[in-house]
């Protein structure tokens, strides 16, 4: 693994990242991904992303959140290169509380968008539970170690989703 990984690791486990990142990466990664029209998130430099897209739980107004993930899989459509599904971990960056955009998910797990290197593609989000939690649990912390530091600072379980595919993609 690379030196820089390794310290954006160690720097991302800490409390003053937690307290710091949740106010300057969304609205960085929101930013040029708007000017880049959706081909570029900051943030994925170091860890893919996405730009999740699902009408708020209360509001029914929809909700654009800039998250990291975890692709499984290879590609649903050949030629397409996008990953046959997409993990996202609730972390809030070891935060108290379950992030919104969770809750969102709960709400309307089949009305969620994902902007995936600049294609938008509807999802359908599942709640992962049990065995099968257990067994993306640890393949995320493999994929980002950083999160084991977020679940033992918070005493909820963090939220894990699986997102894939429910329609065709769109450009």
């Amino acid at each position: 693994m690379a030196a820089g990984v390794r310290l954006v690791q160690r720097v991302s486990a800490t409390r003053a990242f937690a307290k710091i990142a949740p106010h300057v990466i969304p609205a960085m990664d929101q930013a040029v991904h708007r000017l880049t029209r959706g081909k570029v998130l900051l943030s994925a430099r170091m860890l893919p992303g996405l730009v999740l897209t699902v009408p708020g739980a209360r509001s029914g107004r929809p909700r654009t959140t800039p998250l990291a993930c975890m692709p499984e899989g290879g590609a649903a459509v050949p030629g397409d290169g996008a990953p046959r599904s997409w993990i996202l971990v609730g972390s809030n960056f070891g935060r108290p509380g379950h992030p919104a955009w969770t809750a969102n998910l709960l709400a309307g797990p089949d009305k969620a968008v994902i902007s995936w290197n600049g294609r938008d593609i509807p999802v359908r989000a599942t709640l992962l539970t049990g065995a099968e939690r257990e067994a993306v649990w640890q393949a995320a912390l493999r994929f980002w170690p950083p999160y084991a530091s977020y679940q033992e600072r918070v005493e909820r379980e963090l939220r894990l989703f699986r997102l894939e595919r429910s329609g065709e993609a769109r450009r």
